[in-house]
């Protein structure tokens, strides 16, 4: 069984969270918590898991709350070089998968010009392990053949949107949607004008992997209003996949 390397003094290590469990974190990410001299923690990073790190850790909260309070990338960048050029054993802990809409590489190379190495322990992304934690495979056999995700961070049509909906629409895969809830209502419009059928199943997981994970299952014109009253996280499947949801409330996992 392999086992990670001990962290080095002056280097950063950016740990992915997974999607809200801490059981859900890696191995080799718990060993990097519990190795850590400083941790810098987003909001949406399992809390659970600090409970490994060693009492005299410096924790740091550099969370970027949704129209609240943020902490700018430009700081978190400062912080994570300060820290290891001081010789300490930096961890970046994150939510999801840091890799994936989670501005990992800038912290890499943002580290990499000021000669700071560092190490990517990958995690277990939100767009695959939270419609799974809902009973939604994001392919089955027989029925799709591949999977889709983008950010809905920007609705359809905004300047700075680069996704093609018309493509989007014609891929036959399964589309899991991440950060989209506030442009929901555009996002499924925007499919349905491409001739992506109303009554595709849809299902929208809000805090998965947390104890008070929901499901709301819906259609794709009927998604926006069954996400009513639903804020971040969470992730919206669109496809034939979503009709496997399941309501039922998540177990802890230990």
């Amino acid at each position: 069984m392999g086992t990670l390397a001990p962290l080095r003094p002056g280097t950063v290590t950016l740990v992915a969270g997974g999607p809200g469990d801490a059981g859900l974190m890696t191995v080799a990410g718990r060993a990097a918590v519990e190795q850590a001299d400083v941790l810098l923690v987003d909001h949406l990073a399992p809390q659970e898991a600090l409970a490994w790190a060693r009492p005299d850790a410096e924790v740091l909260d550099v969370a970027k709350l949704p129209r609240g309070r943020t902490t700018p990338q430009e700081r978190i960048n400062e912080l994570l070089v300060t820290h290891a050029r001081a010789g300490r054993r930096v961890v970046r802990l994150k939510g999801g998968d840091g890799f994936v809409f989670g501005r990992g590489m800038e912290e890499v190379l943002a580290c990499a010009e000021a000669g700071v190495d560092t190490r990517v322990l990958p995690g277990v992304s939100s767009a695959v392990a939270v419609p799974a934690l809902a009973g939604i495979p994001v392919t089955h056999r027989g029925v799709v053949h591949g999977f889709s995700v983008i950010s809905g961070h920007v609705p359809p049509g905004h300047p700075t949107c680069t996704l093609d909906y018309t493509a989007l629409a014609r891929s036959g895969t399964t589309l899991v949607v991440l950060m989209g809830v506030a442009n929901l209502a555009a996002i499924a419009g925007e499919l349905l004008t491409h001739g992506v059928p109303g009554r595709t199943p849809a299902a929208v997981v809000a805090r998965g992997g947390h104890p008070d994970q929901e499901v709301r299952v819906a259609t794709l014109a009927t998604v926006a209003d069954a996400a009513a009253g639903i804020g971040p996280p969470a992730v919206t499947v669109i496809g034939e996949v979503a009709a496997f949801a399941t309501t039922r409330q998540l177990e802890e996992i230990r």
